[in-house]
């Protein structure tokens, strides 16, 4: 959000400075997840996803401190754990994955997809893969990215560290439009003449007991 600071991160534009709301980086092992969220290790990969392996989500907010703002820009690395389902899913956000959004009411902001994966163009793989038909939820519309880890046909109940989500890098297979996102890895929304004060939320969804989105890293502005 645009604030007077030193810190202008470039892909987000210019036009005054931007305040850094939201830092996570679990590379340095002096930072640990937030409330609520639980961590996973393997691979020399730290990452923050569902406490346990059940239907739903695990949020972490942050508030404006009283900044009055029109812009949300950020970007968000995660990794897929088990057997996701994209956007065949009955979660409330309509997506397995990563979700932002502002305020109590939940406005959305941008939404990070995981896909089941990266070589077929199943219901519940990206719709960003070559070939896929599936349809995108009106509430999600063209503010998202996607990403599967799983190079295999079926995914398999472990967290897939070689190939991180959301960085615009590896996309293999039918998943390589998915890496042309613009922008990626860094989504950026703005509201034009809308202000507004509310906090962001960032959100870690998945809909069945066998699966997971966990992040390793963010920074929201």
């Amino acid at each position: 959000m645009p604030h007077q600071t030193n810190v202008l991160p470039e892909p987000c534009g210019s036009g005054g400075g931007w305040t850094r709301l939201a830092y996570l980086n679990m590379s340095d092992a002096t930072q640990n997840c937030p409330s609520g969220f639980g961590l996973y290790q393997s691979g020399g990969v730290r990452a923050c996803g569902k406490s346990s392996l059940f239907g739903g989500c695990v949020s972490v907010q942050f508030p404006s401190n009283g900044i009055s703002y029109s812009q949300v820009c950020g970007r968000v690395t995660g990794y897929l754990y088990g057997i996701i389902d994209a956007l065949r899913t009955s979660i409330v956000t309509d997506a397995d994955g990563v979700t932002i959004t502002r305020g109590p009411s939940q406005q959305h902001v941008w939404t990070l997809i995981a896909g089941n994966s990266e070589s077929t163009n199943s219901s519940r793989s990206c719709p960003c893969n070559t070939g896929s038909t599936v349809s995108v939820p009106v509430s999600i519309s063209n503010n998202y990215f996607c990403k599967s880890g799983n190079p295999n046909s079926s995914p398999s109940q472990i967290l897939y560290t070689s190939d991180p989500l959301w960085d615009g890098q590896g996309c293999g297979s039918l998943e390589s439009p998915c890496c042309n996102a613009p922008g990626i890895p860094w989504f950026h929304r703005d509201y034009g003449s809308n202000t507004t004060t509310d906090y962001i939320e960032l959100r870690v969804c998945g809909d069945g007991t066998d699966e997971d989105t966990p992040v390793s890293y963010y920074e929201i502005y």
